[in-house]
């Protein structure tokens, strides 16, 4: 936007005009266009505009243009940051910029700034922010936003590869990945995907969607796939293998994923294709090796070992911070059997006719879901239920406390065994990103769609929306500034609005406060005069 004056000479006399005008894109060429005439102000309230446009410094220029009326306009700092970060990660591109690749952006955004449902979008967010200036986004409603999660759902696979490919376009292609499940309940039961099974939430009695989060070793998200609720971990990764050979042209991966998911059937594919896996192994797989002398107990320490048996190698770790809060946490089970024994005690003692086996059994109930069942010795004399320790099983038990492998069978000569057990840790940025999407900041729940193509379009926005949440997070976090502060704080820019003759002329404020100021100089984002 600028000014452009025109000085034209007829009969002896000079007729002066001045235009508002703006410069647009028209597929290849760029055009202009008159917002307003200015023709009527005069020259020092003209020179002060023209500076403000230009970004020009000068108490004069805010002086002059204190002439004309102004009102607070809307929010729009949130959305210009999240715009910017977007062209830098590929995302607005990969959207493309026709009105669905529009409405998509949108609703990324709305994800970062607002983690609400698409009617409170449509109806009162988007009346408090400055969509149509920044964006270019007219008038939608909620149906509209509901319709673009179909457009997202079906364009996920040339988006998420779009993507991909403008991130290592200068780079290496990574071949380390990581993978991970999560699971996210429904408050309904009408959900085309919905289906009860193992509930990570802790929440009985829901049906729920699982989730699986392809991300590089930088823990930048690669690709998201919803399954239905009762899809058991491991047979979600054959997807994310064929994604990385078809998709992407992975020629060569280090594929990273946790005990519950890389088991045989996927080890066996991962062979297949002549690339490698990380993961770790269970407690009963461990007792297996130990039973068949592939290594022994002893050889669990502080300290990295490794073993290696028939071209598979196993890193032993022990970990006394957490062989500690396993047994702490053993002993509390123990003392919350004990006590809920006491309690049924004092209650036989008292209700003469209360039955004994009741009793009893709803001792036995709770050690066996707390699963110490095994290390207690429960047993009725007279009307008293009595519990002893069974030393033996427990000292068992503690063994391998904090006690864990890490098996791979990438080559010695491309990871060492401190490069596994790194590799395999790295898996806890995946576990941050189900985090962040869930409940720290995102509020992935409550899912307010019904049907399948709608459910993996919401979870595709919140994928794209975490790629913006974590590029912001890993260049602000040294601030001391919480993520929802930092959000928060950006989406409080509001432009100025100017009445000049017909048009309004929308002006960024030049002085922000300290915390907005470290945020963008953090990002490396200087904010437009105008909007």
């Amino acid at each position: 936007m600028y000014i452009q004056r025109y000085n034209k000479h007829k009969g002896g006399k000079i007729y002066r005009s001045a235009f508002l005008v703006e410069s647009y894109r028209e597929g290849k060429k760029v055009k202009h266009r008159h917002l307003a005439n200015l023709s009527a102000l005069p020259d020092n309230l003209l020179d002060a505009l023209e500076r403000e446009l230009k970004g020009e410094k000068g108490q004069s220029s805010l002086q002059s243009l204190a002439d004309l009326e102004f009102t607070q306009g809307k929010s729009c700092g949130g959305l210009i940051v999240i715009k910017e970060i977007c062209q830098r990660l590929g995302i607005l591109s990969a959207l493309g910029n026709d009105t669905e690749g529009q409405m998509a952006l949108l609703q990324v955004i709305a994800r970062v700034l607002t983690q609400r449902s698409r009617l409170y979008i449509a109806t009162q967010w988007a009346q408090q922010e400055a969509l149509e200036e920044v964006l270019n986004v007219g008038a939608f409603n909620e149906d509209t936003l509901y319709s673009n999660l179909d457009w997202l759902s079906d364009n996920q696979e040339k988006i998420e590869k779009n993507i991909f490919n403008f991130r290592h376009k200068d780079k290496k292609v990574k071949t380390i990945y990581l993978y991970d499940v999560t699971s996210s309940y429904l408050e309904g039961t009408q959900n085309e995907l919905a289906a009860y099974g193992y509930n990570r939430d802790g929440k009985k009695g829901k049906m729920q969607i699982v989730i699986g989060l392809l991300c590089d070793e930088d823990g930048f998200p690669v690709s998201v796939q919803v399954f239905e609720g009762n899809t058991q971990d491991v047979k979600t990764v054959a997807d994310q293998l064929q994604k990385l050979k078809n998709r992407f042209g992975m020629e060569q991966v280090v594929f990273v994923g946790d005990r519950g998911m890389v088991k045989s059937a996927s080890i066996t594919q991962i062979t297949e294709l002549s690339w490698y896996y990380i993961t770790a192994i269970t407690k009963p797989q461990i007792e297996k090796l130990i039973e068949q002398k592939v290594f022994q107990l002893g050889l669990f320490t502080d300290r990295l070992l490794e073993v290696k048996k028939d071209d598979i190698r196993y890193v032993l770790h022990r970990n006394p911070v957490r062989a500690d809060e396993i047994s702490q946490s053993r002993n509390k089970k123990i003392a919350s059997v004990k006590k809920l024994a006491e309690q049924k005690n004092t209650y036989l003692s008292e209700h003469q006719k209360a039955k004994e086996t009741t009793a009893f059994n709803a001792v036995m109930k709770k050690a066996d879901q707390l699963k110490i069942a095994d290390c207690l010795t429960i047993k009725m004399e007279g009307r008293k239920i009595v519990i002893e320790i069974v030393q033996d099983k427990m000292t068992e038990n503690a063994e391998l406390d904090g006690c864990y492998v890490i098996k791979s069978n990438l080559p010695e000569n491309m990871a060492s065994a401190d490069i596994l057990h790194d590799r395999y840790k790295d898996l806890a940025m995946v576990e941050q990103a189900f985090r962040t999407m869930k409940q720290a900041f995102e509020e992935i729940r409550p899912i307010y769609v019904r049907k399948e193509k709608r459910t993996r379009g919401h979870v595709v926005v919140c994928m794209l929306a975490y790629m913006v949440i974590k590029y912001v997070w890993d260049n602000c976090k040294d601030l001391g500034i919480n993520q929802t502060n930092i959000f928060e704080s950006l989406d409080r820019i509001q432009y100025i609005q100017y009445q000049v003759k017909t048009a309004p002329v929308k002006v960024i404020p030049k002085i922000l406060s300290n915390q907005q100021t470290e945020i963008l100089n953090k990002l490396k984002i200087k904010m437009p005069t105008y909007v």
